[in-house]
């Protein structure tokens, strides 16, 4: 389910050479990943901007490009991936080139105390543990795919999930014993869950990419919103939730 967050945003970026952000509602479509950052970058950019207004929309990254695809209103896309992005870009639906803001790793999340005992990838393909996975469609679901792959081990999911935060929400629950997410994911759970760090040799870099959109109603608010995010403060913020520099 798409979490909406709506702030007042509005004129300056920080920098007297930023352009203006305008009137209109500035919307910014984003990975469910990213719920926690942007929702601080959206804080800090009112913090600057107090006379407009932004919403925010998460959701998994297929899930965002297929709305924008059917005509959603959206003046910003970001993505947990490459691969969506290029969907997005094919379609013509970008008015310029996307830029990499953050990386991300993978992590193996678990319940608090880890009571599985789960150590390494190879663990997940136990028959006996409850593993969940994000959708097919979905970009943890590909990193996690790749990471079973680079580990020679097969694991069934008992369930796939629309979005990374749904395979947080169930391993949380109890509901299961462990699944694939993202390091800033484990990080926002807190107390809530643990993780499992998943070795380099193993793991994969995950880039996400930000871009306006072309037929967005506020071009000067996404290109306001996306040079903030790109900002040395913007970096700052993502990386206080865990995400790395491109």
């Amino acid at each position: 389910m798409a979490i909406s967050v709506v702030a007042l945003l509005g004129v300056s970026c920080g920098s007297d050479d930023a352009p203006p952000v305008g009137d209109a509602t500035l919307t910014v479509f984003a990975a469910a990943s990213l719920t926690a950052a942007f929702t601080e970058l959206g804080d800090a950019f009112t913090a600057e901007n107090p006379d407009a207004e932004i919403t925010f929309n998460f959701a998994g990254s297929s899930d965002l490009v297929a709305q924008i695809t059917e005509g959603a209103p959206v003046d910003v896309f970001a993505s947990a991936d490459l691969a969506n992005m290029a969907e997005l870009i094919d379609a013509g639906l970008a008015a310029d080139d996307p830029a990499v803001f953050a990386t991300n790793l993978a992590e193996i999340i678990v319940e608090t105390g880890n009571p599985t005992g789960i150590t390494v990838v190879a663990d997940l393909a136990d028959g006996d543990l409850v593993v969940v996975q994000c959708a097919p469609e979905v970009p943890c679901s590909s990193y996690a795919e790749q990471i079973f792959a680079n580990a020679g081990v097969e694991v069934t999911p008992a369930s796939f999930e629309e979005n990374v935060k749904a395979v947080v929400t169930k391993v949380v629950l109890g509901e299961a014993d462990a699944g694939i997410v993202y390091r800033t994911d484990v990080i926002a759970a807190g107390a809530d869950a643990d993780g499992v760090t998943i070795g380099d040799d193993l793991n994969v870099v995950a880039e996400y990419p930000i871009v306006s959109i072309a037929d967005g109603s506020n071009p000067a608010g996404a290109r306001a919103f996306i040079e903030f995010v790109l900002s040395p403060a913007g970096r700052e913020i993502l990386a206080a939730f865990g995400f790395g520099s491109p």
